[in-house]
């Protein structure tokens, strides 16, 4: 095995979710520095190329996708397949609807949250499984929770503090059900980090006071955590399965 933290993913397919965001993007240009052939999938696709442009690369193919359509995900994973076989999925992709109030949530944000966040995940993770167990290849999974799995969510982030438990669940799950055929799968639960789903719309104090009382005193770059994605998907990680990588700054200690 070569030292690097990338090792074994040099020419790999992988296919990274919410990669017009934040974190997404951080994740696919990590990827691709670190030689994959990246996937990389948001509702827009020009907003992809746009967010990872800024790195000064660009991913193998850029693709337009609803993951709430279940029908999507067969056509990303035949056109990914063009390049060869699908080696990791990072599933970055996600929605929170923060109301100020929890007696504000509506049937519809539960719904849309949910969908997204949890149903969504669940069956593309299960695709590119399948895919996987039918090409032979012992490949990874790495998903995405968040703090709030353990914290709970506070006010109107509730919904998204239970999706992403759900995220936690379902991981542990397929992470059993897949073992046997050589997959592992992970999830990664990032604390503050520097993306517009934290900033936008947040109360300069409620920022204030996280800040506070995260340890190192700063909430994180998108890049400290697409680094854990890396390595989830390295060989470094072959005997890593079923687990929740906390990174938090410290904020969330278990």
């Amino acid at each position: 095995m070569t030292w690097d933290l990338g090792a074994g993913l040099d020419g790999r397919v992988v296919m990274v979710t919410g990669a017009g965001g934040g974190i997404g993007s951080a994740t696919a240009s990590a990827f691709i520095a670190a030689g994959a052939q990246v996937v990389a999938v948001d509702l827009d696709a020009d907003r992809v190329r746009a967010a990872i442009g800024t790195d000064g690369v660009e991913p193998a193919l850029a693709l337009s996708a609803d993951l709430v359509r279940l029908d999507t995900h067969a056509a990303l994973l035949e056109q990914a397949a063009s390049l060869g076989p699908v080696y990791a999925l990072v599933h970055c992709a996600a929605v929170l609807r923060r109301r100020a109030d929890v007696r504000e949530i509506t049937e519809e944000d539960w719904d849309a949250q949910l969908d997204t966040n949890l149903k969504a995940s669940f069956f593309l993770c299960r695709s590119v499984a399948e895919s996987m167990r039918a090409s032979g290849t012992a490949g990874r999974i790495v998903t995405f929770s968040s703090q709030g799995w353990w914290t709970g969510g506070f006010g109107g982030s509730v919904v998204y503090a239970a999706s992403k438990g759900g995220i936690v669940s379902m991981t542990r799950g397929l992470a059993r059900t897949y073992g046997p055929f050589g997959i592992t799968v992970n999830t990664i639960a990032p604390g503050q980090a520097k993306t517009s789903m934290l900033l936008d719309d947040i109360q300069p104090e409620v920022l204030e006071r996280m800040t506070a009382e995260t340890p190192l005193g700063r909430i994180g770059e998108p890049g400290e955590i697409a680094g854990v994605a890396v390595f989830l998907a390295s060989q470094h990680a072959s005997f890593v399965s079923g687990a929740t990588l906390n990174v938090s700054g410290g904020f969330l200690m278990y």
